[in-house]
């Protein structure tokens, strides 16, 4: 089973690792609330033909679980999605994937402040190694060039936007028992209300940008494989495995980021980037060797 848990969360990281691509292409073709909203609203149009019959079986557990789910949406994609977009605007790239990558960690204290979840030293030390190859790649494998980054309102937003997808990541604890399309469907109906009222002030404080064809392009990539393919891999992953461990793959999310920059964007590939891989590779699995050993 925790083979099946580990493709399903690689498949997550490299939708949204490719998303990070996207957003370089949005820029100046779509606003990023329009293209938070417009990616929810197609992948709900998208899901709603094969959820159906689900929907329909599964009504009872939906109606009972309806608020929640909505607010899952909200939180873990409206919220996030939003105010991750918003501190890039006022952030470096660099800071964004150093503290992206600290989400792990804040899934691991949220664990233990609330349900008493203890963490094993191979988790811990598991983590650090892979976040030092996060931080190797951010960093263009300048390490020392950490202690020189700014830290300002755009890194207090990004926290907030972290923030608010661990809590997401956390509560997946509570998620009822349905089918994957079913689970979607609700989400993705949370994230079209949370969503709504950033649009409608991009509307208004005439920042709003409607997409073009590149615009258009990038919506429906991010409606199919990070909002449907990645978070329903994702949810199916951290439901086998918990959220400690399932976090730290999000540490990937940089790495494959870069390798798919390399690849469609034309950068240039560096040592650098193949030893962080191999550190955030190697983290991943000390943190997945023996889990249950060595309490802390």
């Amino acid at each position: 089973m925790a083979l099946k848990a580990y493709i399903l969360l690689v498949i997550t990281t490299l939708g949204w690792g490719g998303n990070a691509v996207a957003g370089k292409f949005a820029a100046g073709h779509v606003s990023p609330a329009l293209l938070t909203s417009g990616r929810w609203l197609l992948a709900l149009l998208l899901l709603l033909p094969f959820a159906l019959p689900h929907l329909r079986r599964e009504w009872s557990v939906l109606r009972a679980h309806f608020l929640f789910l909505l607010g899952m949406g909200i939180v873990g994609f409206a919220l996030f999605n939003n105010f991750y977009y918003l501190a890039l605007n006022y952030t470096s790239a660099i800071n964004g994937a150093i503290e992206q990558a600290a989400m792990p960690l804040l899934v691991f204290a949220a664990n233990f402040l609330l349900f008493g979840q203890r963490v094993s030293y191979s988790q811990i030390i598991g983590f650090f190694i892979s976040i030092t190859g996060v931080a190797l790649v951010a960093t263009n494998g300048n390490l020392p060039g950490l202690l020189s980054l700014d830290v300002g309102y755009g890194d207090a937003l990004l926290i907030l936007s972290i923030s608010f997808y661990g809590a997401y990541t956390v509560a997946l604890r509570w998620m009822p028992k349905l089918h994957w399309s079913s689970a979607m469907v609700a989400l993705a109906l949370g994230a079209l209300i949370g969503g709504a009222p950033f649009t409608v002030f991009e509307a208004w404080s005439g920042s709003l940008i409607l997409p073009d064809m590149t615009g258009w392009f990038v919506i429906v990539f991010a409606a199919v494989f990070p909002s449907i393919v990645s978070q329903a891999c994702f949810i199916k992953g951290v439901a086998i495995i918990g959220a400690n461990r399932g976090g730290l793959f999000i540490n990937l999310v940089p790495i494959f980021g870069t390798l798919f920059a390399v690849l469609l964007l034309g950068e240039q590939l560096e040592m650098f980037h193949l030893i962080a891989l191999g550190l955030v590779l190697g983290g991943i699995a000390l943190a997945e060797h023996k889990p249950d050993r060595a309490q802390v």
